[in-house]
């Protein structure tokens, strides 16, 4: 038994030392800027205005481009465009759509929803170069499946600078923590906690074996399994989760133009206790980056899956997630949040602030969010567990014995994300998450030029 405990408590202490590292943070005029969400912002400013705005001036192409105007069956890859954007969507559309708003909102304000939606716009165009690079750089196997993501284009990127063996070190570096990532511990134990709070369920175990089951019967078919169910069920929890938030907005109508006003007023004058300008924003682009995941990495590994035989066309596919995730999913939950002044409340925290959102109209509206949430944690944790697949097939091989033996781990994992007593694991998987950034802001930088032309190539061939 001491022994477990002294594990335990040199496992909480790593975590706390990695959790310290990872998300540093310098002090300016009072405010703490965690220099991860700096880092990523910075890179989709930069892209942003290199490649000309293309998230904005673009949109309507990419809107074409997921309807399948441009399609051709014969093109290579593995699923469509419109089932590899429900794949990464299914990735970042989660439980920071609702508890991570909430957050973001009692810390920052109600101006914090102002730049978590300038964060929204900018992060499109990270995505944009990052889906472009990991279809130009994946590689079809022999057998037709597609294994690609910023593991293949980091190595690339450092390769065509003359750095091959920091090319290799570095997107072996990004698999590793793809893999240990993957863990969907977060949402399988908040999935937990919503329906113990509704329904006074309190077997931790049994619901992670039934959840662990249930993911286990999608990955075992790979993206072709996953895309099917993520391209029916992305579009059912938001359609939910949605229709919920607006049957609220709509009853709260009279409250819409007095919480815009009090949104824009709060992000340029906001009250000394949200830390400020510079504090309200950290808040705002916090949440943003957490949420649509743009810099991290994760989402180009489904994109790099999509059938097309133009790299630049499925940028124009992801930069549609930022805007679903953080400018559509967020805007709406942050919206709710205020006009029923949940976020006013004193002794709520997280998803207890959206709950009391949705039930302050219907009483029964939690279990509405107990569904939403469930859905979206599971879609998560399914699309999640893909990501660490490819990690992990970059790192040993993409051969059946050791893909199965990745399905069969993550599977056990799973089951043991509902258990309260590994909730000290969550800050190393975050962590694990926010490494990825790392080296794949810096290959975005280095192939950002060749991304230019590619865009100016294709954009003349459809002219």
């Amino acid at each position: 038994m001491s022994s477990d405990f002294s594990f335990q408590q040199a496992f909480e202490q790593l975590s706390s030392a990695i959790a310290s590292v990872v998300f540093y943070s310098f002090n300016f005029q009072g405010v703490a800027i965690p220099v991860t969400v700096l880092w990523l912002i910075t890179g989709a400013i930069v892209f942003t205005f290199y490649l000309n705005f293309i998230n904005i001036r673009g949109f309507r192409h990419a809107v074409r481009v997921v309807r399948g105007d441009f399609a051709a069956k014969q093109d290579p890859g593995e699923i469509s465009q419109f089932q590899a954007l429900s794949a990464a969507l299914s990735g970042t559309v989660g439980t920071g759509n609702i508890a991570g708003v909430a957050v973001a909102i009692s810390l920052g304000g109600p101006g914090a929803t102002f730049w978590m939606i300038v964060a929204g716009f900018l992060g499109m165009t990270t995505k944009f170069v990052e889906c472009t690079l990991a279809v130009k750089y994946r590689q079809i196997l022999p057998d037709g499946t597609v294994a690609g993501g910023p593991m293949y284009y980091i190595k690339a990127a450092l390769e065509k600078y003359g750095l091959p063996r920091i090319g290799k070190f570095l997107a072996g570096f990004f698999a590793i923590a793809c893999v240990f990532g993957s863990a969907g511990f977060v949402h399988v134990n908040q999935g937990f906690v919503q329906v113990k709070t509704v329904t006074g369920f309190d077997n931790a175990w049994a619901f992670g074996v039934v959840y662990a089951l249930l993911v286990g019967l999608v990955i075992v078919g790979g993206i072709k399994s996953i895309a099917r169910v993520t391209s029916k069920l992305v579009p059912l929890m938001c359609g939910i989760y949605l229709t919920a938030a607006l049957v609220i907005l709509g009853l709260h109508w009279q409250d819409l133009p007095a919480a815009f006003l009090t949104i824009i007023k709060g992000a340029f004058a906001p009250e000394a206790a949200y830390g400020g300008v510079i504090g309200v924003l950290i808040q705002g682009f916090r949440r943003a980056a957490y949420s649509n995941e743009a810099g991290i990495g994760s989402s180009p590994i489904a994109h790099a899956a999509a059938k097309t035989k133009d790299p630049v066309s499925e940028g124009f596919v992801g930069l549609l997630e930022p805007f679903i995730d953080t400018v559509v999913i967020c805007t709406i939950s942050a919206l709710v949040i205020i006009v029923t002044g949940t976020y006013l409340q004193t002794g709520l925290d997280g998803v207890q602030i959206s709950s009391a959102a949705f039930a302050s109209v219907f009483s029964w509206f939690p279990w509405v969010l107990m569904v939403a949430l469930l859905l979206f944690g599971y879609s998560t944790v399914v699309s999640w567990a893909y990501y660490g697949q490819k990690g992990w097939g970059f790192l040993f091989g993409e051969n059946k014995t050791s893909i199965s033996i990745y399905k069969v781990l993550i599977c056990i994992v799973v089951a043991m994300g509902a258990v309260p007593n590994v909730l000290a694991v969550f800050d190393f998987i975050d962590s694990m998450i926010f490494l990825m950034a790392v080296p794949n802001i810096l290959a975005l930088y280095l192939l950002l030029p060749e991304v230019k032309a590619d865009l100016k190539a294709y954009l003349a061939k459809q002219r």
